[in-house]
């Protein structure tokens, strides 16, 4: 199971792989499941910073579901309840990960494969990346809960566009409609997703989580209450504000300890 997802860590960055590279990283029961577990763990681990989750090989990050499955997983409604489930839990797993993820792109991102990366914080993508749901094609629906984060993401005119022409879109027309924040030439991908891991990383870690939480926050339409609106102060009270300015008035690197 482990080797359909690959887990690797570079100090405080931890690297994510979807591993079906012969079948463009197709996502089959198991690799839900094991998405779900991993990012579970990775968001207890306080020793992180950032998390990178990539598609194994130059030719797709993930080309989504793994068709030969759908017979198990989408020949009923209730099949389909439950396999809806085993996603959306993994999905989550991602979405509410304490630590910014990095979706890092190369080749095909499509149906599930692209709803996975509107979970992550930021998309870097290659040049000649390809982004498309075309499930007009297949007869289904994307669902509520995984239609909310790419609506979210780049509002509901430009994911009308890709639900209801189903074409795949250019890395351009992407970056044109905030599905990716950064296009780099193919060859640079994996390099600029650490670069930018690297960046956060070597900010104030709990600083990192807290504009990640009140970022997700503010998309809800529930007013905040008055102990939401007081966590903004709690940086005040941590170690790692005093050594960010103690560092900033002395002209010297900061060692930010997540406490």
């Amino acid at each position: 199971m482990t080797d359909l997802v690959l887990l690797e860590r570079d100090g405080e960055i931890a690297k994510v792989t979807l591993n079906q590279p012969a079948k463009l990283n197709a996502i089959n029961n198991r690799m839900w499941t094991r998405l779900r577990e991993l990012f579970t763990e990775l968001d207890g681990d306080e020793s992180l910073r950032c998390v990178i989750l990539a598609g194994s090989g130059d030719r797709a990050f993930s080309v989504g579901a793994d068709i030969s499955e759908f017979e198990e997983n989408r020949s009923t409604i209730e099949k389909a309840r439950q396999y809806h489930e085993r996603t959306h839990t993994a999905m989550q797993a991602i979405f509410f990960c304490r630590h910014p993820v990095i979706a890092q792109i190369r080749g095909l991102c499509v149906g599930g494969g692209l709803e996975l990366t509107t979970t992550c914080d930021l998309r870097v993508c290659g040049a000649s990346a390809r982004f498309g749901i075309p499930v007009k094609r297949l007869g289904l629906v994307v669902s509520y809960t995984e239609l909310k984060p790419l609506v979210d993401l780049i509002g509901p005119a430009n994911a009308l566009e890709i639900l209801l022409e189903g074409r795949i879109h250019s890395a351009d027309e992407a970056l044109r409609m905030g599905l990716v924040n950064r296009v780099v030439p193919d060859a640079e991908v994996e390099r600029e997703a650490f670069a930018t891991a690297a960046r956060i990383a070597e900010g104030a870690p709990l600083v990192a989580r807290w504009h990640k939480k009140f970022t997700r926050r503010i998309m809800q339409p529930e007013p905040l209450s008055a102990e939401e609106m007081d966590e903004s102060f709690h940086c005040f009270g941590t170690e790692d504000f005093r050594a960010g300015y103690r560092a900033f008035l002395a002209k010297s690197a900061p060692e930010f300890r997540g406490r």
